[in-house]
């Protein structure tokens, strides 16, 4: 298993080094400027979508769908995740974790407004995202099978696994160097595992109200602190900005080992935390009941901005008031330390319970994803009765083990299918970019956008001819 972890390590260390960054950044630029940044001129457009309401009870609202999206997104990697970049990369990681967010933004934007005009039906209720317009506009069920395979291996069982390990490791701190020999961990792992199974086995519609529900009162309450304890050290501001800015710029350092500096480190950590471009936030997308795919693109954009300039940067601010950074101290004991410094010993208290709200709510945000896809493959009652039973299982075993080779895997598993995403979304931009130039021109007349594919000359888009 040594070995094994070695090789997966070394293989998800080239493919984010080398190869997903180029793609990723190039992306997010090359859709930056034919969209004529679009997450920019159109922020504003992007909110007022985001007010308004469902059709009926059974439909799923924009913000509900942007609630789905975000607790994917939102997970224990903006904590230990934002520690580690600032542990190993300096405070100068940080800025550039802002910048993918602007540029990565414009990704999500398109193949979230693709993955809305592809999608199809489900009962009351719609789905998409990659696979489906993989198959229903580049024609290739079998990439589609591919992406929808890698999505589930890696969310519903590399992640979620990983999540429920985060929220039992949180407790250890709690229970001393024993705590792996307690049954502490398994009562964790039975208790998440149940929660996670009422949800999931409502549905899309139950895990959109949950989410819409968990989601904005976790980031508010999150939030929250970070300003706390920001005002309360407001002196310390100059200096913070002043570093993350310097840091970020300095030649000397980022010449010196590309691979370790500030740059690469706050590049991949803010891929790896908001998604764009990656391909799972479109499969949330899907499932919005709108008039126009446009609508779900913009709000889509919000989400990438809620998780790492918002979530991210509280994460950052707490840490760097703390002031110590040590390559020695990373990931949660970090922000443990950070934080206890700030507030005292409430502030462990806190912390847990937010990473236990982060991870539920990418657990079942995660679940959303792979469901979707398993129904692409076979819609199957059965067959997704079984799943979910397997997934709720991964939950509880997830909360007893250490999941390294799971995490490494996952990661690679991710990587690939960014890969097929990116190559997808790349040969469709002209189609959201069509979407987009339709959706403003309505409104520039004062019309509610309403999207007709016909009139547009875009095919095999069915479910928006009913």
């Amino acid at each position: 298993m040594t070995i094994l972890n070695e090789i997966i390590g070394a293989l998800s260390e080239y493919l984010y080094t080398y190869i997903l960054i180029v793609l990723l950044v190039g992306t997010g630029v090359y859709f930056t400027v034919r969209t004529k940044f679009v997450q920019i001129r159109m922020l504003p457009e992007a909110v007022r979508v985001l007010t308004e309401k469902k059709k009926d009870d059974h439909s799923v609202s924009s913000f509900q769908a942007l609630m789905i999206s975000t607790a994917s997104r939102v997970g224990t990697g903006n904590i230990a995740g934002v520690a580690t970049a600032l542990a190993a990369g300096g405070a100068g990681a940080i800025f550039w974790m802002w910048l993918l967010a602007i540029i990565g933004s414009a990704s999500a934007f398109v193949e979230s407004t693709l993955a809305q005009a592809y999608k199809t039906k489900d009962g009351k209720t719609f789905r998409g995202g990659p696979a489906y317009y993989i198959q229903y506009a580049l024609g290739k069920r079998w990439l589609g099978i591919v992406f929808s395979i890698l999505l589930i291996a890696c969310f519903a069982f590399g992640f979620n696994a990983l999540q429920s390990y985060n929220v039992s490791s949180a407790f250890a701190y709690y229970f001393g160097s024993d705590y792996a020999s307690t049954a502490v961990p398994a009562v964790i792992g039975a208790v998440l595992a149940v929660a996670t199974a009422l949800v999931i086995f409502g549905g899309v519609h139950r895990i959109g109200v949950i989410t819409s529900g968990l989601v904005p009162v976790m980031a508010v309450l999150y939030i929250a602190l970070g300003l706390f304890i920001t005002i309360t050290n407001v002196g310390k501001l100059p200096g913070i900005f002043a570093m993350i800015f310097s840091e970020a710029f300095d030649i000397r350092s980022i010449a010196g080992g590309f691979a370790g500096s500030c740059v690469m480190l706050g590049i991949k950590r803010g891929l790896f935390s908001n998604e764009a471009g990656m391909g799972s936030a479109p499969n949330a997308g899907a499932t919005a009941d709108v008039s126009h795919p446009a609508k779900q693109g913009l709000v889509q954009m919000l989400s990438v901005f809620i998780d790492t300039i918002l979530i991210c940067s509280t994460t950052a601010m707490m840490l760097l008031n703390y002031g110590v950074i040590d390559p020695e101290l990373t990931g949660m004991p970090f922000v443990q330390e950070a934080v206890k410094f700030a507030v005292g010993e409430m502030g462990i208290h806190f912390i847990t319970i937010s990473i236990f709200l982060f991870a539920f709510s990418s657990l079942v945000g995660n679940y959303c994803y792979a469901e979707s896809n398993l129904k692409f493959i076979k819609d199957d009652k059965r067959l997704l009765f079984v799943f979910r039973l397997v997934c709720v299982a991964v939950v509880f075993v997830g909360a007893q083990a250490n999941f390294d080779t799971v995490w490494n895997l996952a990661d690679v598993l991710m990587g690939f299918m960014a890969i097929v995403n990116i190559i997808a979304i790349l040969l469709l931009g002209g189609t959201a970019v069509k979407i987009l130039k339709d959706y403003s021109a309505q409104r520039a007349k004062g019309n509610d956008p309403v999207f007709r594919p016909d009139e547009l000359g875009i095919k095999n888009t069915t479910c928006w001819k009913e």
